[in-house]
């Protein structure tokens, strides 16, 4: 999909797949024109018999969409994938935006993909959240383990409404329930409404978008990894920004309150050898070093236990907390940070900081903050070295755990089985290859901590099997390995343009 017409001569933009009936595929993606009006644009696949879809061939009549009335010329892009309504027709919803401040999300109705009708109202909208790019609605279980396809709605589903906002880059979701006949979208809880509440992650990720895996029924998260160093780096380097490790997507059942992301199952194939610590002692103001062979490329996962009566002991309200200004890593409180310490030479002169704080409310309550550091993370001073992080939920009777995807410049971290997530982009000028270590740390100043396991294994690099599928099996693998590359394709054009 290059910009070769008048219709996205100024870039072939985000778009998305839908698997029709008949089995069939049809697109439909934003095109910037060459007067930069965003349109909606059609294509086929070239040839539905190639398992890949490597070719696709755009609608003669493009573009099927334009900028409806009170819309902005630049505020109407990124089809979602459509979902069937009862009387058979499709619906999907688009981002925009009104009067440069109320986010919102329109919804459209079309019998073929070629014809369209824009429902009445709006789907939500949400004041002071600016554009809306990147929308996606989709159905998740309440009460099953597996994900369900975009067309699912009734008993026990919620719906996820997610947007990217543009204004400050980063992707917004809130729980809530789709009404059908009104094509209306309800929050469940206001105060976490989109573009103010929960965030997929709360590092740099951004521009993502799911999609239905029917072979394995479950719903799979992307997500864009762009670069923060300078454009004059990433030309010298050559290359820019990445995909996230794909995620699974699905409803937190234990909490209620919020979604479970977790890496897809595949990426466990990468793992090589691993070593195991187990109730490793981490004295308050201390660092272990874990001795690991080769720590640039490592899956990590941590439990970490803190003695009840510690807790129960400390008196004093602790309310101020936040991870982006309350001193990172190497602040001190009564209950942390405490975690790993990763991308770190041997000197610790570089490291990546992914850590607890526990923090006493007014009312007696424990708070927990899962955070990473990176202010630490480069000796060189044209990056950037943010600090991110949020509260993150812990039930009674759980430890603390977390799991980490090193990849060399990458750490994706994600906290309770994936409750809270960060992704933070570093680039290492002194801990890279043999020389990238593993570190436990403590800087709490009331309590030791105890790492009761910890297992890391080495990762190799990702590779490519052959494609080799039986006429049976094409159907099912078809919306994986395809949908996948048309949003990595997609999204990275987006931002290449």
């Amino acid at each position: 999909m290059v910009p070769d017409q008048w219709y996205d001569s100024n870039g072939v933009w985000t778009g998305s797949a839908t698997i029709l009936q008949d089995g069939s595929l049809v697109m439909l993606y934003t095109g910037s024109t060459n007067e930069s009006v965003q349109v909606q644009n059609l294509a086929y696949p070239a040839d539905p018999n190639d398992p890949l879809l490597l070719e696709w061939v755009k609608y003669e009549k493009n573009p099927v969409l334009l900028p409806p009335p009170g819309v902005g010329a630049k505020d109407f892009r990124d089809p979602t994938t459509a979902w069937r309504t009862p009387n058979g027709n499709w619906k999907i919803t688009i981002g925009s935006r009104l009067n440069t401040t109320l986010g919102m999300a329109l919804v459209y109705e079309t019998p073929d993909f070629i014809n369209y009708k824009l429902k009445d109202g709006l789907l939500h909208a949400v004041p002071g959240t600016g554009e809306w790019e990147c929308v996606d609605l989709y159905p998740v279980s309440t009460v099953e383990e597996n994900g369900l396809d975009t067309s699912v709605n009734g008993p026990h589903v919620k719906h996820v409404l997610k947007a990217s906002l543009e204004d400050d880059k980063n992707d917004y979701y809130a729980l809530g329930v789709y009404d059908e006949a009104k094509d209306v979208w309800t929050p469940d809880n206001p105060e976490l409404d989109v573009g103010i509440g929960l965030k997929y992650d709360y590092g740099h990720f951004y521009a993502s978008k799911t999609f239905y895996d029917q072979h394995k029924e479950r719903r799979i998260l992307w997500g864009w990894i762009g670069e923060t160093d300078s454009e004059q780096a990433d030309i010298e380097k050559g290359w820019s920004s990445v995909q996230a490790v794909p995620r699974e997507v699905a409803f937190d059942k234990k909490t209620k309150t919020n979604l479970i992301q977790w890496p897809v199952e595949e990426v466990e194939d990468l793992r090589l050898s691993s070593k195991k610590f187990e109730d490793v002692k981490v004295e308050s103001g201390s660092v272990v070093h874990l001795d690991v062979d080769t720590a640039t490329q490592v899956d990590i996962i941590a439990e970490f236990e803190i003695d009840e009566k510690a807790l129960e002991g400390v008196m004093e309200a602790d309310v101020g907390y936040n991870c982006t200004t309350s001193g990172g890593a190497a602040g001190r409180g009564a209950l942390g940070p405490f975690g790993l310490l990763v991308l770190a030479d041997g000197s610790r002169t570089e490291q990546t900081a992914i850590y607890f704080y526990i923090a006493k409310g007014v009312d007696g309550n424990l708070n927990t903050f899962f955070c990473t550091d990176q202010s630490r993370s480069s000796k060189a001073n044209d990056v950037n070295k943010q600090i991110y992080g949020n509260t993150v939920p812990v039930l009674k009777g759980e430890k603390l755990s977390v799991r980490l995807l090193v990849d060399h410049s990458i750490v994706e971290a994600f906290a309770q089985g994936g409750r809270t997530c960060i992704t933070s982009r570093v680039y290492p000028t002194e801990a890279i290859y043999g020389a990238s270590r593993v570190f436990l740390f403590n800087n709490a100043t009331g309590v030791s901590v105890t790492a009761k396991k910890v297992k890391i294994w080495e990762m190799n690099s990702a590779f490519l099997h052959p494609y080799h599928f039986s006429a049976a099996s094409v159907s099912h693998v078809t919306s994986l390995y395809v949908l996948a590359m048309l949003l990595f394709s997609a999204v990275i054009k987006m931002f290449i343009s």
